[in-house]
């Protein structure tokens, strides 16, 4: 058996989404939604939550797998670098490996425009028959 492809999605990060992301999930902190605040960190300016950018590879593996990857997907990640507006993140699966059974397992990453990559891990998905 072999793993299907999945399709990379790319997205805009924009301080706008950010704030957005921040309202939805009560994380105001400030280094994601106060300017000033971020500038006198060590990231020079605001980045986006983590969870905002690895939601482009929950929406990737969503589009290809659907109700399975819904219910039963697994991801083990690792956060690398931060996102900053005006990034556009690429989320991407390489397959690794398929059983007969259909579980499927693939590496996935984000990466920013210049090629750092933000988040790497592994995605797990049983598609069934």
């Amino acid at each position: 058996m072999t793993a299907p492809s999945v399709e990379s999605v790319v997205r805009t990060i924009t301080q706008e989404r950010i704030g957005r992301y921040a309202e939805a999930s009560g994380d105001h902190n400030p280094i994601h939604v106060d300017e000033a605040f971020a500038q006198a960190t060590p990231f020079g300016g605001t980045i986006a939550h983590g969870m905002l950018v690895l939601a482009a590879i929950s929406e990737m593996m969503t589009a290809a797998f659907g109700a399975a990857w819904l219910s039963g997907g697994r991801l083990r990640i690792r956060f690398r670098a931060p996102a900053r507006p005006g990034d556009t993140v690429t989320a991407s699966a390489q397959a690794q490996s398929a059983r007969e059974d259909g579980a499927f397992r693939y590496a996935v990453e984000c990466q920013n425009q210049a090629g750092e990559v933000l988040i790497s891990g592994t995605a797990e998905v049983v598609a069934g028959d």
